[in-house]
């Protein structure tokens, strides 16, 4: 009996303390139950979340597609305007190969138009040539020098603008063409002018030579020399002209001075020049100096006078 009670005891015990463990576990679940029902709460908040943001993507998707749509209407009117505008460039083409026809035929024009200039100065080069002298305008040549030198300044100003003017060529072709047609007008009057001009220019570039060039020579080269005239030598049975020729001094020695007047220079002007003077100069007794005159001078001219050691002058130096 006593044994049974001790069993009993024992088994009461152990109840006990599994009613304890009991105990604990269930307010272990019931603490896990709250948690549970906190994640669930989360978890629907997050649904929510997750609905209304669904709900705004869809709308989201709703604008891109009226966004899509309204760029596939903008790229078809694009095409459109594409079409329009390469029409519109063959138009262009067209218009720029007529322009270029136009082009090609006022280049000849122009060329013919130099062609007729060129004839004209070797007209206006030979009348200078043979101009008459004079010794009633002498005392007025340095003021004509002064104002061939301003004119020459014009010419250049001038000639800076017609450069301008044919950079402005393709946008002015029509006027162009209306133009060089009173240029040809002008040109044929200038022509008229100049078979004038002999009979009202009563002096010569050798005259203004005369006048100018003792004065250059004293202060540039200190030879003192009171005039140029024109004198034949005979060398070799050959008689041998020199148009500007006269003996002064330099240092105290005697210079022969041997010069000629040109209009405009260029290099083969001083190579043959260059040969009547070591002609003449065979049968001159004294130190020659050799000079040039005229109212322009080519580059070339003057790289090939520095190798021969002949002087050029132009009209406008002082």
């Amino acid at each position: 009996m006593a044994e049974a009670q001790a069993r009993a005891e024992e088994r009461l015990a152990r109840l006990e303390e599994a009613v304890a463990r009991l105990e604990i576990a269930v307010q272990r679940l019931a603490e896990a139950q709250t948690r549970f029902e906190e994640r669930l709460t989360r978890l629907e908040e997050t649904v929510t979340r997750l609905t209304e943001a669904q709900a705004r993507a869809e709308e989201r998707i709703t604008r891109l597609e009226e966004a899509v749509t309204r760029l596939e209407a903008a790229v078809e009117r694009l095409a459109e305007a594409q079409a329009r505008t390469e029409e519109r460039v063959t138009r262009l083409e067209e218009a720029v190969a007529r322009l270029a026809e136009a082009q090609a035929r006022t280049e000849e024009r122009v060329t013919r138009l130099e062609e007729a200039v060129a004839r004209l100065e070797t007209a206006v080069e030979r009348l200078a040539e043979a101009q008459a002298r004079t010794e009633e305008r002498v005392t007025r040549l340095e003021e004509v020098v002064a104002r061939l030198a301003e004119a020459q300044a014009r010419t250049e100003e001038r000639v800076t603008r017609l450069e301008e003017a044919v950079a402005r060529l393709a946008e002015a072709q029509a006027r162009t063409e209306e133009r060089v047609a009173r240029v040809e007008v002008t040109l044929r009057e200038l022509a008229q002018q100049v078979g004038r001009l002999s009979d009202t220019i009563g002096f010569g570039l050798e005259d203004i030579a005369r006048v100018v060039l003792p004065g250059w020579l004293s202060r540039h080269e200190g030879i003192e020399v009171e005039e140029l005239t024109r004198t034949f030598f005979e060398v070799d049975g050959e008689v041998v002209e020199i148009n500007l020729y006269g003996v002064g001094v330099r240092g105290g020695e005697k210079v022969a001075v041997l010069g000629e007047a040109r209009s405009r220079i260029y290099e083969h002007d001083v190579k043959e020049f260059d040969g009547v003077a070591e002609k003449a100069g065979r049968v001159i007794p004294h130190r020659v100096y050799k000079l040039l005159f005229g109212y322009w001078i080519h580059p070339a001219a003057q790289r090939e006078a520095a190798g021969r050691g002949l002087t050029l002058i132009a009209s406008y130096m002082r």
